[in-house]
């Protein structure tokens, strides 16, 4: 594992960023992304994780003048979903700090949702404003 976060401080200051959107847009990375989704998995579940996530990106996008049209629910859920099923394979109770890592470790590629969906189909308002199964590749994770 290499270790992204060394501390769970540093995942605090990612999500106090992200929360309070004082992150700069284009900071917000695929492993920032990662990082919350973690985040609000660990000692969690997944609609309550989901609608976190959900409300934290739209309030992001609303604070820093990018308009709600670049919110993605089908991504979200996709990527919430990846992530709890990542997390529930683990052999053991890891802490923060640990199953951070890991996630962003295995998870850390944004094309990985590309083995899943089309761009074609991620590129549709349906896509875009509700959840759509993949049309690539069904997995557990994406068919609940």
């Amino acid at each position: 594992m290499a270790g992204y976060y060394k501390e769970v401080r540093e995942i605090e200051a990612v999500i106090k960023g992200f929360e309070s959107c004082t992150t700069a847009k284009d900071d917000f990375t695929h492993r920032s992304h990662l990082t919350v989704a973690a985040y609000y998995l660990h000692g969690s579940n997944q609609p309550n994780a989901t609608q976190r996530m959900r409300a934290g990106l739209l309030r992001f996008l609303d604070h820093h003048g990018v308009g709600r049209a670049k919110f993605h629910e089908t991504l979200t859920i996709f990527w919430i979903r990846t992530v709890w099923a990542f997390v529930e394979r683990l052999t053991q109770d890891l802490s923060l700090l640990e199953m951070t890592n890991e996630v962003i470790e295995s998870l850390g590629d944004s094309r990985l949702v590309f083995e899943y969906y089309s761009e074609e189909l991620l590129r549709t308002d349906e896509t875009r404003n509700g959840w759509v199964a993949p049309d690539l590749k069904i997995c557990k994770e994406t068919a609940r």
